[in-house]
């Protein structure tokens, strides 16, 4: 239970939460006055709840609907959902990801998380700023490449991913409508698929 005195300081930290869509870092809050003593006092209390090392969210906000998703994308705010990860978003796969596929720049440092497990791809200019969407989930701005750049990242990474999980991914893209064909191919090309890809988007249309 939080002492009287905390009181006040655990308000102007809701309130800070709040204006930053319920989950904030430590070092984010720290910075705004808050101290670590306040935040440790309202998870205690169970006004706030850690996501993982250094993350907090505020316990009485609606139940994440993607959490591993968010809290990578605050923990690390330059990283793109990539290859199974954003398969699954887009409801391309009947793959079940256990850790969270993401694309970072290649002069990056790989983010080291206890929680939730990462995969990590460092990819250089041109295939890492491509086909990136913005999306916000549960008040958090979340980088996911498009449904076009994810089945060309899956035969740039067919040896990896495997040929049947990329054909599957063309499949339901095929079935969910608004088709971006020469999306996929001038992105194909510039990643240097092309040829590899285009008897299998033939065969299927």
């Amino acid at each position: 239970m939080l002492q009287p005195n905390t009181v006040s300081a655990s308000m102007r930290a809701t309130e800070l939460f709040l204006k930053n869509g319920g989950i904030m870092r430590m070092a984010e809050i720290v910075r705004s006055g808050i101290t670590r003593n306040t935040l440790y006092e309202m998870r205690d209390s169970g006004q706030v709840e850690q996501l993982a090392r250094g993350l907090y969210r505020l316990a009485d906000l609606p139940s994440l609907s993607q959490s591993d998703l968010v809290t990578v994308a605050a923990k690390v705010p330059q990283a793109v959902i990539y290859l199974v990860s954003a398969l699954s978003f887009h409801q391309l796969t009947t793959q079940i990801p256990h850790e969270v596929w993401i694309a970072i720049p290649r002069n990056c440092e790989p983010p080291r998380l206890s929680f939730p497990p990462i995969r990590v791809s460092r990819l250089t200019e041109v295939p890492f700023k491509t086909g990136v969407e913005k999306h916000v989930i549960d008040g958090t701005t979340v980088s996911v490449y498009s449904r076009e750049k994810t089945l060309v990242d899956c035969f740039c990474r067919r040896n990896e991913l495997g040929m049947d999980v990329a054909i599957e991914a063309i499949k339901f893209y095929m079935t969910h409508g608004k088709l971006k064909i020469d999306l996929i191919m001038e992105y194909a090309t510039l990643l240097r698929v092309a040829k590899t890809m285009r008897p299998y988007l033939e065969a299927l249309l």
